[in-house]
């Protein structure tokens, strides 16, 4: 489902994926609070569409201001316990992971999910990036179908 949000006119860009933090300080007061802090909290988003020739408003956030754009969930990446990965089924991650290092740290630490959450596997994507697992893990790489509205 499409939304029309507000960002920043810097990273108002189609195709670009951000997870959705909340509110800041400075939005106290804004008159835009509606527009902008419209979109659900920790949820990772693509921009579908930049409005044009939308008018730049001025920002506590933002110093360039913001702009109107279309967002929608964006699916994610992760790295999930190998014998739970298959298309349709529930699953969850499998742990924190303290090995940044590793080619395969942003799938076992996705941006915009939950340890304690389950995500509905959209696409078996094969194996991980990494050639060994430091926790030990057997993990697949798949993509989770951005949750419902």
């Amino acid at each position: 489902m499409t939304t029309i949000s507000l960002i920043g006119t810097r990273l108002a860009e189609v195709g670009r994926e951000f997870v959705y933090h909340g509110e800041a300080d400075a939005c106290e007061g804004c008159p835009y609070r509606a527009q902008c802090l419209n979109l659900s909290e920790g949820r990772k988003y693509r921009i579908t569409d930049v409005r044009e020739n939308a008018q730049t408003l001025e920002c506590g956030v933002h110093d360039a201001g913001v702009q109107a754009v279309e967002v929608e969930p964006a699916p994610m990446k992760a790295n999930v316990p190998a014998r739970q990965a298959y298309a349709g089924s529930k699953v969850a991650l499998a742990g924190d992971c303290p090995h940044t290092e590793c080619p395969s740290h942003e799938f076992c630490v996705p941006d915009g999910a939950e340890f304690d959450q389950e995500y509905k596997v959209r696409e078996v994507l094969g194996d991980p990036p990494h050639d060994y697992c430091m926790l030990d893990r057997d993990l697949t790489l798949v993509e989770f179908a951005p949750p419902e509205e």
